[in-house]
């Protein structure tokens, strides 16, 4: 009965670790031994793992990646892919989304460059990073939408927040002269301050010319290419066993 009435107030104060904890008859037995300080250390261990689960769990779900799977442990390092191992493990410890840095992945279609970029946008995710996937062509339209329900100014500042924002295909498609300015804008906020990931079948030496407008492409490329990290991928998909892109 006391067993009961002390779960239903860890129930009350939202211990749910805790819970599980003491549900854990493994862990219990293991327990019992120990010294009421330990087991306390114990237990209040098992509610900190519970809460970061979840919370991991709900930035993962915010994040929308397109390869929910990816993940820097299943990466193919096989020689031949343009692949720094170097620069990819140091990439997956998270400084550069600390410092505000970009990263630019660029490759030919099937190459994995989507696949990569899902993978370090889960990293940055399970170390408690907020991050969003999309394609470039996708938030363009979505910001010429707010454009005239007027809730371009409150979507700026939703993105602005974000520490990682993965801006898949990039330069897929014509860019029109607001579409320029709205990506000016979006990068504009970000630089120096959070991340941007961004993936091209165009290699980056060639943006300048896609994006047009002599003046503006020069601000978004300054905006781009500062304190950016570079991946040129080549042959077929990172991930062992798998031809995906």
């Amino acid at each position: 009965m006391l067993q009961q009435h002390t779960l239903d107030q860890l129930r009350g104060l939202r211990l749910d670790g805790m819970i599980a904890a003491l549900n854990d008859t493994a862990l219990q037995a293991s327990a019992e031994a120990l010294p009421f300080e330990q087991r306390l250390a114990l237990l209040v261990q098992r509610e900190l793992d519970w809460r970061d689960g979840k919370r991991v769990a709900r930035l993962l779900k915010a994040a929308k990646l397109k390869v929910g799977s990816a993940c820097v442990e299943d990466i193919d390092w096989r020689a031949g892919r343009g692949l720094d191992r170097h620069l990819v493990t140091s990439l997956a410890e998270g400084d550069w989304i600390r410092h505000g840095r970009n990263v630019l992945i660029t490759g030919a279609t099937g190459c994995g460059k989507t696949w990569l970029g899902c993978a370090l946008g889960q990293q940055a995710a399970r170390q408690g990073f907020t991050v969003l996937y999309t394609r470039s062509t996708r938030l363009l339209q979505e910001l010429q939408v707010a454009h005239g329900d007027g809730s371009f100014g409150r979507r700026l500042a939703q993105l602005a927040r974000l520490d990682l924002l993965v801006l898949d295909d990039l330069a897929i498609a014509p860019i029109a002269a607001q579409e320029r300015q709205d990506l000016l804008e979006l990068l504009d906020d970000r630089v120096g301050s959070r991340s941007t990931l961004i993936t091209s079948q165009m290699p980056s030496s060639a943006w300048h010319q896609w994006l047009g407008e002599p003046t503006i492409a020069d601000a978004i490329m300054d905006r781009l290419m500062h304190a950016s990290h570079s991946i040129a991928l080549k042959g077929e998909s990172l991930r062992r066993g798998s031809s995906q892109a």
